[in-house]
């Protein structure tokens, strides 16, 4: 005991700790597979070096990795165990259908559901998750199921025209049309979020916040489990408005998921049940292991949670950007009405798809807002090249679709809402090799058809039927400044607008 007790001093401790570091500091700079690759010392050396861009300074490091793209050249080393990539030609080698590629569990890992398919990091089990509940998400299941869309937008119209002459929150208002949307075709619930007089921005504000706990268990690993094991009762006494309102939103999500869970195991003759994610995992061909109540209620969050904030985000950017530049919008409204003018009732979705200049409108708000914000790397038990660099098997290696959608070597003025980048055949054919706002591969966006069935079909009503005064704001608000996984804003949810009848 007196041994131990002499060897457990304060500097033989701190020595054991130098020693120890300054072993994995030598490692990762001279003897590690990612040594040869080029980026900074400190990236190379801790994963804090991204935490203190993304931790300290709240999502900065998508940005800082654009700079240091431009210091270092087109792959560099990001962290100890990560490589990114900038360059187009590279996209489609490592985002394809073909081969083994799994997800990078690190980052994956920090939403706390990992038994979902959209943050689950296993190929494998994302191919099989996948094949039960992609059927609903469909091109041919969300024509079939336009009625939900149309239902409400006619309803997010009928607001509108209430508050005509007002200034209103069209932001919040858009956000609670695609939860509305999700939550119907996903969970089959009507949650009737556009009928609530704040159109529930209580609950928009934390959405659109997320990011800051997924960021913070990225590098602090205790922080989101420690949060959910907390009970909801004694949490809502502990916080402000907005978080309650989220909370109990959940709350009721997880209440609403029992009770279809219950109904589709029971048999219930109710043909609403078949169109949910909870039947189609019921009926599956997947182990009973993943039909497991606590599973199914991941599966039906994650999946309704990416359709809400995403879809909405494009939508506030474009409607910025049409209702602030009278040239785009006068044009957008000659194409519509002319469709309009060939058609009885209001326009069908096949037929909105076929309209070039509102198909570049949409492109163009996707180019400036895709799905994500971050970067997403992928990891196959294969070697990959690029140019004469090996990168080993196993490797995280990823890109980043909002850098590679604004580099002025890909568009230009890449800055700039211009639907014209995408109206001639030939320059549009060669853009859309840079052009992937739902990612591709394995693991492109399950909801990609319902996202652009809503925004076909919502903007094209909203452009016919009013006016709108966007009140201070600018459409840089809408532009991506931070890494929330998705894309982060200065306005997040918020776009203030008075509304008028169009005068045709």
């Amino acid at each position: 005991m007196a041994s131990i007790t002499s060897f457990l001093t304060w500097g033989n401790v701190i020595g054991t700790l130098v020693a120890y570091y300054g072993t994995v500091v030598f490692y990762r700079l001279f003897l590690h597979p990612l040594a040869r690759f080029p980026g900074p010392k400190l990236a190379a050396i801790s994963r804090w070096y991204e935490g203190y861009y993304d931790f300290y300074l709240g999502g900065q490091y998508t940005l800082k990795i654009r700079d240091l793209h431009r210091q270092y050249g087109p792959i560099i080393r990001i962290s100890p165990h990560e490589l990114h990539v900038s360059d187009p030609a590279f996209y489609e080698k490592l985002y394809r259908m073909d081969g083994r590629w799994d997800k990078y569990a690190w980052t994956y890992d920090a939403f706390g559901a990992s038994f979902s398919t959209l943050f689950g990091s296993d190929h494998d089990t994302h191919k099989a998750r996948r094949a039960a509940i992609a059927p609903l998400f469909s091109k041919a299941k969300i024509v079939a199921r336009q009625d939900i869309i149309r239902k409400n937008v006619d309803k997010l119209c009928r607001r509108v025209a209430n508050l005509v002459g007002t200034t209103f929150n069209l932001g919040a208002a858009i956000s609670a049309f695609s939860r509305d949307i999700a939550n119907e075709f996903v969970l089959g619930k009507e949650y009737n979020e556009l009928d609530m007089e704040d159109f529930n921005i209580g609950l928009s504000i934390p959405v659109s916040g997320a990011g800051t706990v997924w960021r913070t268990t990225k590098f602090i690993r205790w922080f989101g489990p420690t949060l959910h094991s907390i009970p909801t009762g004694l949490v809502l006494n502990m916080v402000g408005e907005s978080t309650k309102s989220f909370l109990q939103y959940l709350q009721r999500y997880e209440r609403d998921a029992n009770e279809t869970l219950a109904a589709v195991e029971s048999g219930s003759p109710d043909t609403h049940l078949e169109n949910t994610i909870v039947h189609a995992v019921v009926h599956s061909n997947l182990p009973p292991a993943e039909k497991a109540s606590s599973r199914i209620r991941q599966e039906v969050t994650t999946v309704t949670a990416a359709g809400f904030e995403t879809t909405a985000n494009v939508l506030r950017l474009i409607l910025c950007n049409l209702f602030t530049n009278c040239e785009i919008l006068e044009r957008l409204r000659q194409e519509i009405t002319l469709a309009a003018s060939k058609s009885s009732g209001p326009l069908q979705l096949r037929t909105l798809e076929q309209l070039p200049y509102l198909t570049g409108v949409l492109m163009e708000g996707l180019r400036l807002s895709p799905g994500i914000g971050t970067r997403a790397a992928r990891i196959t038990d294969k070697d990959l090249s690029y140019g004469d660099w090996r990168i080993p098997a196993g490797t995280p290696v990823g890109m980043t679709t909002v850098l590679m959608h604004t580099d002025e070597e890909n568009y230009t003025d890449p800055m700039l809402f211009n639907p014209d980048r995408w109206m001639d055949p030939i320059n549009r054919r060669a853009s859309e090799k840079t052009f992937a706002p739902f990612s591709r591969g394995t693991r492109m966006c399950l909801g990609m058809h319902l996202a652009w069935a809503e925004m076909y079909m919502l903007l094209a009503t909203l452009v016919q039927r009013f006016d709108f005064e966007v009140v201070g704001a600018t459409t840089a608000d809408f532009e991506f400044v931070h890494d929330s996984f998705g894309i982060g804003t200065k306005a997040g949810c918020n776009l203030s607008a008075k509304a008028s009848p169009r005068e045709v």
